[in-house]
């Protein structure tokens, strides 16, 4: 196992896990793009799809800005969130419950996603590194748009249409 003995080590190995969360989403986005029934929910997949390769590019200019080596790990806590989407996609038959299932799969990745980019925030910061911290917080304030927008598609179209399912 990797040292994490000073902010740095700690810094480097959280955005290599990020990276490699990142990584998994692209994979498991488009999954999920193609098990939803609802047209407007599988585009939002698509979107978020498109920005996810975005923030990944965004982490390779992080670890240019910082001169740091990302490590080639793999997030394991994505790994199990991914995997408890693709049981919903396997036990529930394609439509609005499903839909609503992948809803709550999709919002537990923003979350995690919304605590990891968060804690990069404030180590940048503390580690003096202020064009990483900006270029984080961009990647934090799209996760946290795409979890409210994943919370009003929930409320709108995804939960009624279940229930009445």
């Amino acid at each position: 196992m990797a040292s994490r003995k000073s902010l740095q080590d700690l810094f480097v190995h959280s955005l290599s896990d990020v990276y490699s969360a990142e990584k998994q989403l692209t994979r498991a986005l488009a999954k999920l793009s193609r098990s939803a029934q609802n047209e407007q929910l599988s585009e939002a997949f698509e979107t978020h799809l498109q920005e996810t390769h975005g923030q990944i590019e965004r982490i390779d200019q992080v670890a240019e800005a910082t001169g740091f080596k990302l490590k080639r790990i793999k997030c394991v806590a994505m790994e199990g969130l991914i995997e408890e989407a693709q049981e919903l996609i396997e036990e529930i038959e394609k439509g609005p419950v499903l839909d609503t299932g992948l809803i709550g799969a999709a919002q537990k990745v923003e979350h995690y996603e919304i605590a990891a980019y968060g804690t990069l925030c404030a180590l940048a910061k503390q580690l003096g590194q202020t064009e990483a911290a900006k270029l984080l917080k961009q990647t934090l304030d799209e996760e946290k748009a795409t979890d409210q927008k994943l919370s009003g598609f929930a409320e709108q179209v995804g939960n009624p249409q279940a229930k009445a399912a």
